[in-house]
């Protein structure tokens, strides 16, 4: 059985809520593959997204927003950042300052340091899935867990409901 990492096991543990750690095949850690693949309904899942600043000051930030929503990094992020231009981490700056691979990105385990936004509508979930620190796993887990992650704050409007257009 894969596990998450020893530092994400001990927070889950450390908590109050239940949760699940669920294998999964590294090459159907992206999302909406894994959705599919392990019939997992979209809403259910959330991203954890890196962003950055791109002028002034180097500052990053962690947000996390439902697979069925786009985060509002341009407007919403943005400002929060406090930055004139701001975009997403690359693969590299994700790895490099959290230590985990994209598509397994969680919220948990984070630098002390680092902002956690939570889109509101996430918390709005009975249960949320996230990555398990790794390709290899996900957390199923009460989304109560995101706030007690330091510097986790729920942000109103972070993320916006993607249109989904009928052909």
């Amino acid at each position: 059985m894969t596990d998450t990492l020893p530092e994400i096991r001990a927070i889950l543990e450390a908590s109050p809520y239940a949760f699940e750690v669920m294998d999964c095949d590294p090459e159907l850690a992206d999302t909406a593959v894994f959705c599919a693949r392990y019939g997992k309904a979209p809403e259910d899942s959330a991203n954890t997204i890196l962003i950055r600043s791109k002028t002034g000051e180097l500052k990053f930030a962690a947000c996390v927003v439902l697979a069925t929503h786009r985060l509002d990094v341009n407007k919403v992020a943005r400002k929060k950042l406090g930055a004139r231009k701001v975009s997403f981490a690359s693969a590299e700056e994700t790895r490099e300052l959290t230590g985990m691979e994209i598509g397994g990105v969680t919220a948990l385990g984070l630098p002390t340091d680092l902002p956690l936004w939570i889109d509101a509508d996430v918390m709005a979930r009975k249960e949320i899935i996230l990555g398990g620190g790794n390709r290899s796993s996900k957390l199923i887990v009460d989304p109560k867990l995101l706030l007690d992650q330091p510097l986790s704050e729920v942000v109103e409007g972070l993320a916006n409901p993607i249109e989904i257009s009928a052909s």
